[in-house]
This record gives structure tokens, C-alpha cells and sequence, in this order.
């Protein structure tokens, strides 16, 4: 295989938004090993945070063209794509209970947000873009394991909010023929993913000791992704040769419990804690999302992509990660 082709985007301009989140972070650090030029679409603050990426060493840092702005704006977003080869678009709401409480903020971010760098491609001033959507459109499953044209069900404000957010991007491609592909990642977790999320919920108390760990449901079952293999199956759609409107989805084809997470979190930490309910994170009854399981196939037969880190190495690597990250007055609240 030549140098080219495993580079894919060497040399190109790439824009991220969303590039001081979490995978979002990630992403950024890979294309910078793939020789891309990026510009790193960040929240404006007011103390010129950028989130996860000012972890980076100067030099890498110093490599990112930084723009601070919000993705509700449509004419900082033409701006900030302006010539850009591929567009990754990750900036999004991405809390459940947040989208309970405070749902308009989920609409303009994700659906508004999204159709301003629709608007952009559409015109020109970018040439392909990545919409990310989530596992959660399909709320729970009709059928498992789950491919792409299975029906998408709203049972959260967020979740609603992606489907809109997935479905403007199809009626551009169809009809306007934007180049924009979705890439839906089951439950991505790793290093820099926030501690409300349910893996570094877990094990920031049971890093600290805890003897009960506060959860929500605990029969819900999810398809676990390690953040470095929804990475690359970004640059693999980027890379492919898919026509606009295509949705893939990345996930590893296995679904645990969150019971059972818990378990295997606690082999990882040594711990001999136990999970409590706690009715504080229970989602709504009729918002549950019972099961998430991928049919991966497709992603393998299109993007030549297949997850290379199990559930339990990665929960190994977070841990590790966490150690000495966690604050032990906080880790108690983590739940909440």
C-alpha cells in the first residue's frame, strides 16, 4: 500500500468542530500524525479555553489553526470552513439529562448548528463533510443486532434533536447533492470522555475507594467503542469513496449490561464495591433506551473498518488514564 493511501488526508485542510470535546480532542491528534493541516473549531469562551487540546504540547498546539466561535452562528461558521477539504462536524449537546431540562438548547445546537455547515458545503466553501450522529436515534431496537436502515425513534430531546440533525443532512444530499456523509458511532468511551458518562462514572469511584457506586438502570445494554477506533473510522469515511447522503455506523457487534460493565470495571480497579440505583439518573420511562447492539458489516465492507480494542482493554487504559485525575471531595458527585 503507497504512503498515500495511508495517509489519506495528508496535506489537506480539515476543519474539526467540536475539537476541544472529548473525541473531538482525539480526532484532532490523529489528523495532526496524518500530516492534515487542521483548524480547530472551538466554543468561545471567555478565557480562551480549548478544552481538551490545551492538554497538547506546544508544539502541536502552535500546529492548529485555533478559531474560537459557536456553531449557532452561521456566518462565523462559513468563515471558520472557508476552503476547508473535509469538514468534521462533532460540535453538538451531547447530555440526555441536560436535553430533558433544557431541550431549545439542544435544537439550536445540533439541528441549527448543523444545517450552518450544511449551508456552507452546500455553497462551496468546503468541499465534504462528516456529520456525526449517535447510536441513540434508534432508540430502542425493533430488531437487533441493529443496521443502518433500521428506523430512527426519538425518546429523548437529544436524540430528537440528532435525528433532525442526521435528516437535514440527507434531504441536502438529496436534494442538492451536498457531499456530506453521516457517521453514527455506537457508545464511544476512552481517555478525556466526561465523568458523567457512565464508564468514568464508574470508575472515578471506584478509583477513590468507593464501596457503593451510584448509577441509574442497570439492564440497559450498550455497544462500547474505544475512542481511537471511532477515530479512525472518521478518517476511514473521509477517505471512502461513498455517495452523499451515506450513513454508516461504527460499534463492535457486542452489547453488555450496564450491571455487567460495572462488574468489569471492577476487575479492572480490584474493587469489591457495589452498584446502587440511584433514581436521580433513571431516565423517563418511556425514554429508556433498552438495548443499542451494532451489526458492524457494513462499516467493514465500506470503510474497511473493524474495532481493534476490546471493551476490557480499554476500561484498563481509562483507568490508568484516571489515575491521579480523579478528585476524591468530587468523585462522589459524579453520579448526580
Amino acid at each position: 500500500m503507497s504512503a498515500a493511501a495511508d495517509r489519506p488526508l495528508a496535506g489537506k485542510d480539515v476543519v474539526v468542530t467540536g475539537a476541544d470535546g472529548f473525541i473531538g480532542s482525539h480526532l484532532v491528534e490523529r489528523l495532526l500524525d496524518e500530516g492534515a493541516r487542521v483548524r480547530a473549531f472551538c466554543v468561545y469562551n471567555s478565557n480562551g479555553s480549548l478544552g481538551w487540546l490545551d492538554g497538547l504540547p506546544r508544539e502541536r498546539r502552535a500546529a492548529l489553526d485555533v478559531r474560537l466561535g459557536d456553531i449557532r452562528d452561521a456566518g462565523f461558521v462559513r468563515a471558520a470552513v472557508a476552503g476547508a477539504d473535509v469538514v468534521f462536524h462533532l460540535a453538538a449537546l451531547i447530555a440526555i439529562p441536560y436535553s430533558y431540562q433544557a431541550p431549545v438548547s439542544f435544537v439550536e445546537t445540533n439541528v441549527v448548528g448543523t444545517l450552518n455547515v450544511l449551508e456552507a458545503v452546500r455553497d462551496g466553501a468546503a468541499g465534504l463533510m462528516i456529520n456525526t450522529s449517535t447510536s441513540e436515534v434508534y432508540g430502542t431496537p425493533q430488531t437487533v443486532p441493529i443496521r443502518e436502515d433500521h428506523p430512527l425513534r426519538g425518546q429523548s430531546p437529544y436524540s430528537a434533536s440528532k435525528i433532525a440533525a442526521d435528516k437535514m443532512c440527507e434531504a441536502y444530499a438529496l436534494s442538492f447533492g451536498t457531499p456530506v456523509r453521516t457517521l453514527r458511532p455506537f457508545n464511544t468511551f476512552g481517555p478525556r470522555q466526561s465523568a458523567r458518562a457512565v464508564i468514568p462514572t464508574i470508575l472515578s469511584q471506584l478509583l477513590v475507594g468507593a464501596e457503593e457506586v451510584h448509577l441509574g438502570s442497570l439492564s440497559p445494554r450498550r455497544d462500547f467503542t474505544y475512542v481511537s477506533d471511532t477515530v479512525e473510522g472518521f478518517v476511514a469515511m473521509a477517505a471512502s469513496d461513498l455517495e452523499p447522503g451515506a450513513t454508516v455506523h461504527l460499534g463492535t457487534g457486542r452489547a453488555v449490561s450496564i450491571g455487567e460493565l460495572f462488574e468489569a470495571c471492577c476487575r479492572v480497579t480490584g474493587s469489591r464495591a457495589v452498584a446502587r440505583q440511584d433514581p436521580q439518573r433513571v431516565r423517563p420511562a418511556g425514554s429508556e433506551v433498552e438495548v443499542l447492539l451494532s451489526d458492524p458489516s457494513l462499516a467493514a465492507a465500506s470503510l474497511g473498518w473493524k474495532p481493534t480494542v476490546s471493551l476490557e482493554d480499554g476500561l484498563a487504559r481509562v483507568a490508568a488514564w484516571l489515575q491521579g485525575r480523579v478528585d476524591p471531595d468530587r468523585a462522589a458527585l459524579y453520579h448526580r
